[in-house]
């Protein structure tokens, strides 16, 4: 059971940290003052996520090593996140249908997990679960804002919804190590989410009068480490360079 906690752990605390990273990314480059500030205070609001989530890992794995050794030290194939999140951000559209699908999924996720029987992790997702709600509530607005907004604002979030759609299929894949957590009530299974998902997400993109593509193709690999996107490796070299270029700095 260990070795499956510590998988779901990296799993979440992965997810986080890169989309915090690739959101972060828009510091200083989005489109108004506004965007900016609010981009930056999410990014914020998912690494403190992250610190939890890999704070915990590091705790159950019990090999000596800390949330940041798991951050700044690891390769690319030792991550878990879903390749969702470490595409890059394209233009401003992009990066909410992005932002929009992964949030629709978390707020499921935390709402399960905030009933967790490990006390711990339901202590970390009624937190995030605070922050994340504003979140959706956010991508949501926008998507839809953007979707029924001008031609151009239109065809690029369909553009954005066809291409990010079978990216998200990956976050409802469930392994053995999720039935082994679901059954001692710890998580769900991931593919127990998907329903309540499709709720939220054909609400908000009816709205947004945007089509979601006829495809049941999704890509896979993030979540078991054992394919992601050539972008991961470029994103943790940015992330991960001063801590590689100066092992064990502190301040």
């Amino acid at each position: 059971m260990g070795d499956h906690l510590f998988e779901f752990l990296l799993r979440q605390g992965d997810n986080t940290l890169i989309l915090s990273h690739r959101i972060s990314e828009w510091c200083g480059h989005a489109p108004i003052i506004e965007e900016d500030i609010a981009l930056a205070n999410i990014a914020l609001d998912l690494l403190g996520q992250t610190q939890m989530w890999l704070g915990l890992a590091a705790e159950v794995e019990g090999a000596g090593r800390s949330a940041d050794d798991l951050a700044m030290l690891r390769d690319a194939w030792d991550f878990r996140n879903a390749i969702l999140v470490e595409r890059p951000n394209g233009d401003f559209g992009q990066t909410m249908m992005r932002q929009f699908l992964f949030d629709a999924y978390h707020v499921e996720l935390l709402n399960r997990l905030a009933n967790s029987t490990d006390e711990r992790i339901a202590a970390i997702a009624a937190k995030s679960l605070k922050e994340v709600e504003y979140h959706f509530e956010r991508s949501a607005t926008t998507v839809i804002a953007l979707g029924d907004g001008s031609e151009e604002s239109h065809a690029r979030m369909q553009a954005a919804l066809d291409d990010q759609w079978t990216f998200a299929g990956e976050l409802f894949e469930t392994d053995a190590g999720d039935h082994a957590l679901n059954d001692a009530g710890i998580a769900p299974l991931p593919s127990e989410l998907r329903a309540g998902f499709n709720t939220r997400a054909i609400a908000v993109l009816g709205d947004a009068t945007l089509n979601i593509p006829e495809t049941t193709f999704a890509h896979s690999g993030g979540r078991s480490g054992k394919r992601h996107s050539e972008h991961l490796g470029h994103l943790l070299t940015q992330m991960q360079w001063l801590q590689r270029a100066y092992p064990g700095a502190t301040w």
